[in-house]
C-alpha cells in the first residue's frame, strides 16, 4: 500500500517538457513548497526514513538545499550545502562531473564536515547519479562518509541507482520512483 503522503506529493510534481534545453522533462516540485501541507508530509517522510546515527546534512545544490536544510533541523543534526563553484567564500575542495546534458563541478567548504562523521546527503532527484557520485567524492575527501543518500523524486529509467549502487552506495532512499 502507497503512503498517501508520498502519492499526494507525485501528484503535485509538475513536468515541464524541454527545459533547461529541449528533450529534457524537468519535475518540478515548487507545486510542492507551495503546499504546506504535502511539504511538511514530504519533510516526515524524509525524517521517518533517516538513519538513526546521522551526524549532518548535506544538500545539494540548488533544490537538495529546500529538502536538505529542513530535514536537519527536523533531525537535530548540523547542514553542510554542496554548492556550483564560486558561491562558497572559503577554502573550498571541487569535482567535476557529467549531467545527462553537459558537464559541471560541485564544491564544499574544507570544514563543512569532518573525519568519521556519518552523512546524509539529500537532493531532489536522481537522474543518471552524476551529481550524486560527486557529492560522494567531495564527502569521502574530506575523511566523512556517506551513510545514506535519499532523493525526493528518481528517474527510473536513467540507471542512477545502479550507477550509485556500483560507485559504492548502500542505502538509497527514493520517495517517488518515476520514468
Amino acid at each position: 500500500m502507497t503512503d498517501p503522503r508520498v502519492a499526494r506529493a507525485a501528484a503535485l510534481i509538475r513536468n515541464v517538457p524541454d527545459f533547461p534545453q529541449p528533450g529534457v522533462q524537468f519535475k518540478d516540485i515548487t507545486p510542492i513548497l507551495g503546499d504546506i501541507s504535502a511539504f511538511r508530509d514530504v519533510m516526515d517522510v524524509l525524517a521517518e526514513q533517516a538513519l538513526a546515527d546521522i551526524d549532518v546534512v548535506c544538500g545539494v545544490e540548488s533544490r537538495g538545499f529546500l529538502f536538505g536544510a529542513p530535514l536537519a533541523l527536523q533531525l537535530g543534526v548540523d547542514f553542510a550545502p554542496i554548492r556550483k563553484p564560486g558561491k562558497l567564500p572559503s577554502t573550498v575542495v571541487e569535482e567535476h562531473f557529467d549531467l545527462e546534458y553537459g558537464s559541471s563541478m560541485l564544491a564544499m567548504h574544507t570544514d563543512a564536515v569532518q573525519p568519521g562523521q556519518r552523512v546524509l546527503l539529500v537532493d531532489d532527484l536522481l537522474a543518471t547519479g552524476g551529481t550524486l557520485i560527486a557529492s560522494v567524492k567531495l564527502v569521502e575527501r574530506l575523511g566523512a562518509s556517506v551513510a545514506q543518500v535519499q532523493v525526493v523524486i528518481e528517474l527510473t529509467d536513467l540507471g542512477g541507482r545502479q550507477n550509485l549502487v556500483e560507485f559504492g552506495v548502500n542505502d538509497l532512499y527514493a520517495m517517488i520512483r518515476t520514468s
